[in-house]
């Protein structure tokens, strides 16, 4: 039980800690288009995007799927901005754009998944299970992001229905923002 605690924890603090900035954006751009009428839709779109980290931190684990750090790092704030001007261009929340979204979010999950792999190896030990260890980390990721995406949908929902902010000016406020954040990611990782 202390191996779960231990993983869970490190999942956790993959999302929550400040040096997560990345994956935060990420969960930013991905859920500024919904409030908590959308809440079952969002939860839909943070698991499909957990499900694409979880498989290719196992893949990469067992040394089944490679690719370079760099290349990774450099890959995850592409997939912000991504999100981002898929946000500015497509606003409407329908059936048609949720399947895109929720692809996009499990693809976009497998490049974030690849950016903690190396990492994870190291910290597995021979005698651990990997299947244990992965279950763990992975549920203290989706508690951490559905922390986020809680506090998100609050504060979307009180800029949108009680201070009255314009929708479309919100969206594309954030996404702005959210691409200049990435756009400074990637100039300091080259």
């Amino acid at each position: 039980m202390s191996d779960f605690g231990f993983y869970f924890q490190l999942g956790w603090e993959h999302i929550i800690s400040l040096d997560a900035l990345d994956h935060q954006l990420f969960i930013l751009v991905l859920t500024i288009l919904y409030t908590f009428n959308y809440w079952k839709k969002v939860f839909v779109l943070i698991t499909a995007f957990t499900i694409g980290h979880s498989i290719t931190l196992a893949l990469s684990t067992l040394n089944i799927v490679s690719l370079s750090t760099e290349l990774v790092e450099l890959l995850i704030p592409c997939t912000i901005i991504l999100t981002a001007i898929l946000n500015i261009a497509k606003q409407e929340i329908n059936q048609q754009n949720m399947m895109v979204k929720y692809l996009l979010a499990m693809v976009f999950g497998l490049i974030h998944g690849l950016g903690f792999a190396n990492t994870l190896k190291y910290i597995l030990a021979q005698d651990q299970t990997l299947g244990w260890s992965l279950l763990s980390f992975n549920l203290g990721l989706e508690v951490g992001q559905i922390l986020i995406v809680f506090v998100l949908l609050c504060l979307s929902t009180l800029l949108l229905n009680r201070l009255k902010v314009n929708r479309k000016y919100l969206i594309v406020a954030t996404s702005i923002l959210a691409i200049i954040a990435s756009l400074k990611i990637i100039i300091e990782r080259l």
